[in-house]
């Protein structure tokens, strides 16, 4: 053997695994992300009340949630968008006739017409109470039942 024979080794690694789990991350966090905090109007500035305390029920946390912020003028603000008072009660007959529809597809029976959603309002705290009740009654008269009322523990 006079001469010999260099073999040159490439060691290239496959990519296609480690795309496929990188894809499949990106696909749930995609799928888990939670963007309720878009419902949150920060221009709302929430009244203070000292026996204001965090939600500890686990079922509240995950239960189906219409978020209604008022701002200082009586106007609806929803993911958002800026509404009349008018508006928002229309607002509020189409998702509770969307709850309706999503409760009939997944075969839930209302009791009483009564909605599982649980209406979160956040009122301005120098909003005057004439458009707050008339949103209650809009509310009410829709077949929500459960209701949360928003406010700040502390100073402003």
């Amino acid at each position: 053997m006079s001469g010999s024979a260099s073999i040159e080794l490439k060691a290239e690694p496959n990519l296609t695994p480690l795309l496929d789990i990188v894809f499949q991350l990106i696909t749930f966090f995609m799928l888990v992300i939670n963007f309720s905090s878009d419902n949150y109007d920060q221009r709302i500035k929430l009244p203070v009340a000292g026996s204001a305390r965090p939600v500890t029920d686990p079922e509240q946390a995950v239960e189906d949630r219409l978020v209604l912020n008022l701002d200082s003028e009586g106007r609806v603000l929803f993911n958002g968008k800026v509404l009349t008072l008018g508006e928002g009660i229309d607002k509020i007959k189409f998702e509770a006739q969307l709850a309706r529809l999503n409760a009939k597809a997944a075969k839930i029976k209302l009791k009483d017409n009564a909605l599982p959603t649980r209406v979160v309002i956040r009122a301005d705290r120098n909003m005057p109470f004439g458009p707050l009740h008339q949103l209650l009654a809009a509310c009410q008269s829709n077949g929500y039942q459960k209701f949360d009322f928003k406010a700040m523990s502390g100073p402003p």
